[in-house]
């Protein structure tokens, strides 16, 4: 019988991309790491030698701790976690379960380097309309929850990527930009190892409201004209981001639940 500590990969499945996705933290040691340097989408790596110093980062959060099989190392995390005051449970089977239902792994050496805090910093274009809030949205859904976004003139993108170690997307020469026909939500998609159903549906839309093919999908036009409202209504790059990490999250659950409903149909709330 399962432990009442423990979480299914099928349970965690489907709270993985969804704002409401406890902190996913791998605990594997450096020796399994290496064997397999992927991530679980929205995973951060913690050592659990230290983690009586890290715990406390996660006081405001509900936690999965993820080790290789989900046996002593990840219960005995999980349970000093809980110790701390910590809500966390453990992935049933661990990372070796997730990858047996072949489901989405992170590319970790795709992930750019980390601030002094642990998180990623992004830098881009700012007044942001289709790909700019969606490879963010991506980002903090999938690849690095805590992640920072500067938005600055066009023409001070690269000198801020450098003087602030900040990794430059959607603009001309950044290695996260457009490519051929694909937009910088389509190669993010690609480059993370994240070409799942679901997103791989919403990149069509975003491609298509993004580069004005909205022949490519029908609800195109509805993204667009949702974006391009949302740049009038916020000034401030940043509150128009939080406001489209709303959005996105609704194109992305009704890819992943919601294509065959119609507005007659009984809906499901919540992340089942």
């Amino acid at each position: 019988m399962p432990s009442i500590n423990t979480i299914s990969v099928e349970q965690l499945t489907r709270l993985v991309g969804t704002s409401k996705c406890p902190a996913l933290i791998d605990v594997r040691p450096d020796d399994d790491f290496a064997a397999d340097p992927r991530l679980v989408p929205g995973a951060v790596r913690r050592s659990h030698v230290d983690v009586r110093q890290w715990a406390q980062e996660f006081r405001e959060r509900s936690v999965i701790v993820i080790c290789r099989r989900g046996q002593q190392l990840g219960h005995g995390v999980a349970a000093w976690l809980r110790h701390d005051g910590v809500s966390a449970d453990t992935l049933e089977g661990g990372f070796e379960a997730w990858q047996r239902a072949d489901l989405p792994l992170v590319n970790s050496a795709k992930v750019p380097m980390r601030d002094e805090q642990g998180r990623t910093v992004w830098v881009t274009r700012e007044r942001p309309k289709v790909d700019r809030i969606a490879c963010p949205w991506l980002i903090r859904r999938f690849v690095d929850p805590a992640a920072v976004f500067l938005f600055v003139k066009p023409s001070e993108v690269a000198a801020v990527a450098e003087s602030f170690q900040a990794t430059p997307f959607d603009i001309e020469g950044a290695p996260w930009s457009h490519r051929g026909d694909k937009c910088t939500f389509d190669v993010m998609i690609d480059e993370f190892g994240l070409g799942v159903k679901p997103l791989l549906q919403l990149a069509t839309i975003v491609r298509a409201a993004d580069t004005a093919r909205l022949d490519l999908a029908p609800e195109a036009p509805g993204l667009l004209a949702a974006s391009l409202g949302l740049s009038r209504m916020y000034d401030d790059d940043l509150a128009q981001l939080e406001a489209g990490m709303t959005l996105y999250d609704s194109f992305y659950r009704w890819c992943r639940d919601a294509t065959a409903a119609t507005h007659t149909s009984h809906s499901r709330r919540g992340t089942r």
